[in-house]
């Protein structure tokens, strides 16, 4: 599916302010994965999603989708099959625009040219799509997106970018700005929507215990690098409380991200 191999990324290369922000990254991400993500600030994991989706260049090392090397490949290009969703919630909607036309764009995704038009029949599989979130927007179609509150959009964001099938989801601490009760909500959809749709999707979470509870598959980066990966068993068997020993055991060090360890 989507492949790492030795990459690594060092920004403001050859001055004094040389950062490697990744470092020899190997991850081979199977198709059907449900990938979490955890470290602490500055450990690589958004540098990891802005190589995946193509906004930096690797420094070294090479990407590869079903075995195409992707590692050049400019992020307009790889938005076709990559989707992703920020943290802040304005981000994945046109708030000046109305619930039904930013999903109609979204239908149009993988279509060439404007050959679909809004109208009756397609306002009423809206409709059905959006009752599916169980917030009322099957209502409001007509309304702004920016009347919404920040969980309904990110909701509809997630709906959206569900619907238009994409091969990778990249969910870059999609609930971090929401309040416990919409992040509880967008997780659930989360799950939902990647188990129902058989998704492949990577999820970044500063919360330890939402890293364990969700997907088959938990990371740990710290430094740039990629310290533990585990599944099966030994993920579902895993606790807060280990997942701190084990930091401690590979890196020699305290885990020292409060967020992190109180989430």
């Amino acid at each position: 599916m989507i492949r790492l191999e030795q990459v690594s990324k060092v920004f403001n290369e050859g001055t004094v302010n040389e950062t490697r922000a990744i470092h020899n990254v190997n991850l081979n991400v199977k198709e059907g994965d449900f990938i979490t993500v955890i470290g602490s600030n500055g450990a690589g994991k958004s540098t990891l999603f802005n190589l995946i989706a193509g906004t930096y260049a690797p420094t070294e090392g090479k990407i590869f989708v079903n075995d195409a090397d992707i590692t050049r490949t400019p992020e307009y290009k790889r938005a076709k099959y990559i989707g992703r969703i920020f943290q802040n919630p304005l981000l994945g909607t046109a708030g000046n625009m109305s619930l039904e036309d930013n999903m109609t764009i979204s239908h149009k995704k993988g279509f060439k040219g404007l050959g679909i038009s809004l109208n009756s029949r397609l306002r009423e599989r809206f409709r059905k799509e959006l009752e599916v979130l169980d917030m009322g927007l099957e209502s409001r179609l007509k309304n702004n997106v920016n009347l919404l509150s920040g969980g309904q959009r990110q909701a509809l964001t997630l709906l959206m970018m569900v619907l238009s099938r994409p091969a990778l989801i990249l969910l870059d601490e999609h609930t971090a700005a929401l309040d416990p009760r919409n992040a509880a909500k967008v997780l659930e959809l989360t799950k939902r929507f990647i188990e129902e749709y058989r998704l492949t999707a990577i999820m970044i979470t500063h919360n330890m215990a939402n890293a364990i509870a969700y997907g088959n598959r938990l990371l740990m980066m710290d430094a740039g690098e990629i310290i533990l990966d585990i599944e099966g068993r030994e993920k579902q068997d895993m606790t807060v409380e280990k997942l701190v020993d084990k930091f401690h055991a590979i890196r020699k060090k305290e885990f020292e991200n409060d967020e992190v360890l109180l989430s």
